[in-house]
């Protein structure tokens, strides 16, 4: 009975150990996010939603269509669909995957048929399917053309619960759509420091975001960018817990052992 009495309370204290290893010290104020007083006019202006162009290197997916059908399949030749349940997820492999369309040159052209290179560099793709349903006048009745920028993509990291990186469909996302779709940051990581990262005319830059606060609904990074990069930092919480790992692990390990060789000799 005394043997019994010991080794319930070794495996209650190995329990209490295990919890207080994965609690942390983590206060409310640090998990909440847009803190800030209500007022009268509790509202803060938006910045202006990004509008992405035509860079070299893009694919563009290029979907024509008109009065003439058969004359429109001409022009479709790189047409494929795109299940809907495939937009707006993560990649399921290592590598990215292969994606179907006209590739941007180094001059900022693609090349259509019949119509040969098309500068859309520089452009919105609702203003390249202007310029080249233009064009297509001259071989089809009242051409429509929807363009997509295939190489709009965010990739996800650090402290979320599914890191990954994301293909964006309709080429527009926020800041904290896309931490939804990561499935948002876990209870370990600093909601005072998100790190963007973004190129600009050739150039990484590095911008901190603090969710905490409500000012990222004015900031130039509330909207992403393509190609943004989004680092979520661990917190003190999460390196203490590591550590706490290292030094309660081995402890709890030779408990268990000492247990399992107790039971061993009844």
């Amino acid at each position: 009975m005394v043997v019994c009495s010991y080794v319930k309370k070794l495996t209650a204290l190995i329990g209490l150990s295990l919890v207080t290893l994965v609690s942390g010290c983590i206060s409310s104020r640090q998990l909440t996010y847009f803190q800030g007083q209500p007022t009268a006019s509790d509202s803060i202006k938006l910045t202006d939603r990004f509008v992405p162009t035509v860079q070299p290197g893009d694919i563009l997916s290029v979907r024509v269509s008109s009065l003439s059908p058969e004359a429109t399949t001409f022009f479709n030749p790189l047409a494929t669909s795109t299940p809907v349940d495939r937009l707006m997820t993560p990649a399921t492999t290592n590598a990215l995957p292969e994606l179907s369309g006209y590739l941007v040159d180094q001059a900022g052209t693609i090349e259509l048929p019949l119509l040969g290179k098309v500068p859309v560099a520089g452009l919105s793709t609702a203003q390249a399917a202007d310029r080249i349903r233009g064009q297509l006048k001259e071989y089809l009745k009242e051409p429509t053309v929807n363009i997509r920028n295939q190489n709009f993509r965010i990739s996800v990291m650090g402290e979320v619960a599914r890191p990954s990186l994301f293909t964006i469909p309709n080429e527009k996302i926020t800041l904290l759509e896309a931490l939804s779709l990561a499935g948002d940051i876990t209870i370990f990581g600093r909601r005072d420091n998100i790190l963007i990262i973004r190129e600009v005319n050739g150039q990484r830059t590095f911008n901190h975001i603090d969710l905490t606060g409500r000012n990222l609904f004015s900031s130039p990074y509330y909207h992403l960018h393509p190609n943004d990069v989004l680092y979520v930092s661990p917190g003190k919480s999460r390196v203490a817990s590591a550590d706490r790992t290292y030094q309660i692990l081995p402890i709890a390990i030779s408990a268990l052992s000492f247990i399992a060789i107790i039971f061993s000799r009844f």
